[in-house]
C-alpha cells in the first residue's frame, strides 16, 4: 500500500513509525513532516487544509489510504474531499469533527443522550458571560468554543482569572464560549475507533497538561503521558462506553453525521463514575506516542479496518506492557518559545521497538536538527513496568544536548 499521513508533529512521527512496521506499507509519504519524520519517510510540501489539493496529490501518487493526524484538516473538510474522490481516509467528516471543533455542539449532544458531563452555560457575547461568572463564582472552567490546539481551556481558580480568560477569548470580537462547573476527580484519556456505530476501544493514557512539575503553571498541549491509565479500570471503561461513547455515536448516526475515525474521550473519574470533559476526533499528542509504541504494526490494520467499515471484526492484541512519553519543549513555551537552537546527541539515541525519540517541532538546517516549535521532542519508551519505561525515557532525555530545552521530571507521578 501507498500511505499518506497528514501532519508534522510528534503524533504523526509516531503514527509513521508504527505504520512502517506493518509489511502492508510499501511507500509512506508524510505532509509536511519534520526533521525526524524525514529520516523514515518521504516528506511532501502540501497544503493539508486544502481538500482538493490533498485529493489531487493522493490521485497522482496512487495513495491507498490517507491518515489525517491533526484536527484542523478534519474541521476543514479534507476527509470529505477524499471520500468524494474515492480515496480511503482515516478521519471523520467535517460534520462529525464538530465534536471537537465546537464545545457547544458537544454539550448539545451530551444533553440529547443524557451523557454525564459538567453543568454549563453558553455565551456569544462578553458581558453576559462576565455576569454569569460573577454570579456563579470560582473555581470555574472557561472554554473557547472552536479549535485552540489544546490550549483553549482555562481552569480559573478565581473570578478575576475567569474574567481575564473571557476577555482574551472575545478580545473585542464576536465569539462563543462555554463556561462549565469544575469537575473533580482524576482525569484520563480513553481512545476508541469508530466506523459509524461500531466502537472498538484501543487504549487509555494519562496526560500532563501543566508546564510545571506537580501540575503547576499554565496549560500546554501536553508535557508528557503514559499508558495505560490505572484509573481506567475495566469497570470504568464499561461505564464510559455504555453511558457516554455509544450513546453519542448512536446520536451522531441518527443525525446523519456518523463519526468515523478515532474518538479521543477526555474523562474525569470520581468514585468509579466517569464524566465527559471533552471529545477530540484525532489522537492526542503526546498520548499517541505511547499508544503507537504499544500497538506497533497492528495500528495500520486497525486504522484500515476503521476506514473501510470493518471494525466489527477487528481486535486489538495488547502486551502486558507500559509506555511513557516525556515531552522536551523549547524555553518560553507555552508562550514565545525559543526556536532555532541546535539539538545535538540525537544520532546516538536508541531506535528500537521499545525506545524512540519522536520529533514534534524540529527542522533541518545546514545538516543539524534545530528547534522549530514549542513542543520539540518526545522521548518515548515501552517496558514491562511503568518505572522501567520512565527510566528508559529519561535516559534519552538526559542524552540530548539542547541548552534551550525544558521538561518535567515527574511524568507518571500519579501512577508511580
Amino acid at each position: 500500500m501507498n500511505i499518506l499521513i497528514l501532519g508534522g508533529g510528534g503524533r504523526e512521527h509516531s503514527i509513521a513509525w508504527a505504520v512502517l512496521q506493518n509489511p502492508k506499507c510499501d511507500r509512506l509519504i508524510v505532509a509536511p513532516g519534520n526533521a525526524g519524520i524525514a529520516e523514515i519517510a518521504e516528506c511532501a510540501a502540501l497544503d493539508i487544509l486544502d481538500g482538493a489539493a490533498v485529493a489531487a496529490f493522493a490521485d497522482e501518487e496512487s495513495v491507498d489510504l490517507v491518515i489525517v493526524g491533526p484536527e484542523a484538516p478534519l474541521a476543514a473538510g479534507v476527509a470529505d474531499a477524499l471520500t468524494r474522490a474515492g480515496v480511503a481516509v482515516f478521519g471523520p467528516s467535517a460534520a462529525a469533527a464538530r465534536l471537537e471543533a465546537s464545545k457547544a455542539f458537544t454539550k448539545e449532544i451530551c444533553a440529547a443522550v443524557n451523557a454525564p458531563t459538567a453543568d454549563y452555560a453558553r455565551f456569544d457575547a462578553l458581558e453576559p458571560a462576565l455576569a454569569h461568572v460573577r454570579a456563579v463564582g470560582a473555581p470555574i472552567v472557561v472554554k473557547a468554543d472552536g479549535l485552540a490546539a489544546g490550549k483553549g481551556v482555562t481552569v480559573a481558580t478565581t473570578v478575576t482569572e475567569a474574567e481575564a480568560a473571557l476577555r482574551h477569548i472575545f478580545d473585542g470580537d464576536d465569539g462563543t464560549v462555554v463556561v462549565e462547573a469544575l469537575l473533580t476527580g482524576e482525569e484520563a484519556s480513553f481512545f476508541c475507533l469508530v466506523d459509524g456505530e461500531d466502537v472498538l476501544p484501543i487504549g487509555s493514557a494519562q496526560d500532563h497538561k501543566r508546564i510545571g512539575e506537580g501540575d503547576t503553571g499554565p496549560n500546554t498541549g501536553g508535557m508528557g503521558a503514559y499508558s495505560p491509565a490505572p484509573v481506567m479500570t475495566p469497570e470504568v471503561e464499561a461505564r464510559a462506553l455504555a453511558e457516554i461513547v455509544r450513546p453519542t455515536m448512536a446520536e451522531m448516526a441518527r443525525r446523519g453525521t456518523p463519526m468515523r475515525g478515532v474518538l479521543f474521550v477526555g474523562l474525569m473519574i470520581e468514585g468509579g463514575a466517569p464524566s465527559l470533559v471533552e471529545y477530540n476526533v484525532r489522537f492526542g499528542d503526546p498520548e499517541c506516542q505511547c499508544l503507537m509504541m504499544r500497538l506497533g504494526g497492528q495500528a495500520l490494520d486497525l486504522m484500515m479496518a476503521c476506514a473501510e467499515g470493518r471494525l466489527d471484526a477487528a481486535r486489538v492484541n495488547w502486551a502486558d506492557d507500559h509506555a511513557m512519553c516525556v515531552v522536551m519543549a523549547a524555553r518560553g513555551y507555552p508562550g514565545a518559545a525559543a526556536t532555532g537552537g541546535i539539538i545535538a546527541g540525537l544520532d546516538a539515541l536508541p531506535r528500537t521497538s521499545g525506545a524512540m525519540m519522536f520529533h514534534a517541532g524540529t527542522a533541518e538546517r545546514d545538516g543539524a536538527v534545530v528547534a522549530a516549535g514549542g513542543r520539540v521532542l518526545g522521548a518515548t519508551a515501552r517496558a514491562g513496568t511503568l518505572a522501567e519505561a520512565r527510566d528508559a525515557a529519561y535516559a534519552m532525555v538526559d542524552a540530548v544536548d539542547w541548552p534551550d530545552g525544558v521538561w518535567r521530571r515527574d511524568i507518571g507521578w500519579r501512577a508511580l
